[in-house]
């Protein structure tokens, strides 16, 4: 199988604006695709992607040598790493897109005015959507699924880190647009890792609709200062678990466990967490040995000091912090207010838990925590597109316009009114 070469662009702005050129005129052609066809593209990349597997880890290969070489950390590795679980992961999550509905068509709110008129709202693609992104090259073939299922052309910019892994996926994209008949400019991967690729594609509004960053909080700050076209993004997963005085204490010992340590790198996992005083004697000793047999660095306040003798003092920077690594702030409060407070302040409205058996605080903590996910009773590991339904996520918005948290299908969509009448005039 031929890889699609990363290679040296002497033109930047002419390469980036002939990308956007092709991309446009393939998001006007996918609003006469159906969705059978759309389906059975995606049936086919998973087919190019299940036969390349050798190609894939082999690709993936060079990148994490090259990313040891570079100095790379053990997280960053981890986002990186394309592991025969994680391919079986992307084809599962592709799959899963294809057995959605497609949003794409779908009119709601139809109803008569008093004109005889009636009037609704359509579902239609956003048009082309570029995503910029780095060390997950998973990310490639989640973001063209979901925008080709939901009708929109796409310009993919992976991270030099994952150069070849992105080369050999991008390459499993084409051939399975060209075998269902598509055109290849549905979905373009950018062919250079020169940096000034990134800054014409976000200042492209006659050819992109909308940014998607997903990475750092550096390079996401970096295109929300910078970009010319709208973007959806988020700087920080700031997640909290706060542990309730009604919390069954089996049930908060396994989510706090569970949210720190299933993975300590992605954006969902909690960086703080919050007990309530009089759940603290029995609560803390046991997350603590579970902890420590870890390997996860605890930095907690005075009072969690008390009950777990080897914490680190929490600094006011640790409120703030997200670590993406196994240390963990943790805190004693005073009641549910003060975790309220807490989050609100210092979160990033990405993802909040509570651990309670009291409904009417599980109530409050929905409608008073303002984040874009609020759970009771769960992991915050659950934010996420595949754990959502949505097969996969383009990314997670922290928004409070057009898509917020998990951004699936839907979020890759917006509306437009439709009118029905039968020769009506307005008089």
């Amino acid at each position: 199988m031929q890889q699609t070469a990363t290679r040296v662009v002497d033109d930047i702005p002419q390469y980036m604006h002939e990308l956007g050129r092709r991309a446009r005129a393939a998001s006007a052609a996918l609003r006469r695709v159906d969705s059978g066809l759309k389906n059975a593209a995606l049936e086919a990349i998973v087919a190019r992607i299940d036969a390349a597997r050798p190609v894939l880890e082999s690709a993936n290969q060079q990148d994490l040598q090259r990313g040891r070489e570079n100095g790379l950390s053990a997280a960053l590795l981890d986002r990186l790493a394309l592991t025969p679980a994680r391919i079986d992961a992307m084809i599962a999550g592709v799959r899963q897109v294809v057995s959605l509905p497609d949003p794409v068509g779908q009119i709601d709110g139809l109803r008569y005015q008093p004109s005889g008129i009636q009037v609704g709202q359509m579902r239609v693609p956003l048009g082309v959507i570029g995503i910029i992104y780095e060390s997950r090259p998973n990310v490639t073939i989640e973001a063209a699924s979901l925008c080709l299922k939901s009708g929109n052309a796409c310009i993919l910019r992976g991270g030099s880190e994952a150069a070849a892994s992105n080369a050999a996926i991008a390459e499993c994209i084409r051939l399975g647009l060209e075998d269902a008949g598509l055109s290849a400019a549905a979905v373009q991967v950018v062919a250079t890792t020169d940096r000034a690729a990134v800054g014409e594609l976000i200042a492209m509004p006659a050819f992109v609709d909308v940014i998607v960053p997903r990475g750092g909080k550096s390079l996401i700050a970096r295109i929300a200062a910078e970009a010319t076209v709208p973007v959806i993004k988020h700087l920080d997963g700031i997640c909290h678990v706060y542990i309730d005085a009604a919390a069954d204490v089996a049930k908060a010992v396994a989510i706090a466990d569970n949210a720190k340590t299933q993975r300590y790198s992605p954006c969902n996992t909690m960086e703080t967490l919050l007990v309530h005083v009089d759940a603290a004697p029995e609560v803390l000793p046991r997350l603590a040995a579970i902890y420590r047999d870890k390997g996860v660095e605890m930095r907690g306040c005075q009072r969690t000091r008390e009950w777990i003798a080897d914490a680190v003092e929490a600094s006011e920077a640790d409120w703030s912090t997200e670590y993406l690594a196994p240390i963990l702030a943790i805190r004693v409060v005073d009641d549910f207010d003060q975790a309220v407070e807490h989050i609100n302040r210092y979160g990033s409205q990405h993802t909040d838990a509570i651990v309670t058996e009291n409904v009417t605080l599980a109530r409050r903590f929905l409608a008073e925590v303002d984040s874009s996910s609020v759970m009771v009773n769960a992991s915050t590991r659950f934010a996420d597109g595949f754990e959502y339904g949505l097969g996969a996520e383009i990314g997670i918005s922290t928004n409070k316009l057009h898509a917020r948290g998990p951004v699936g299908l839907e979020g890759l969509t917006t509306r437009k009114y439709v009118v029905f009448g039968d020769g009506h005039v307005r008089r």
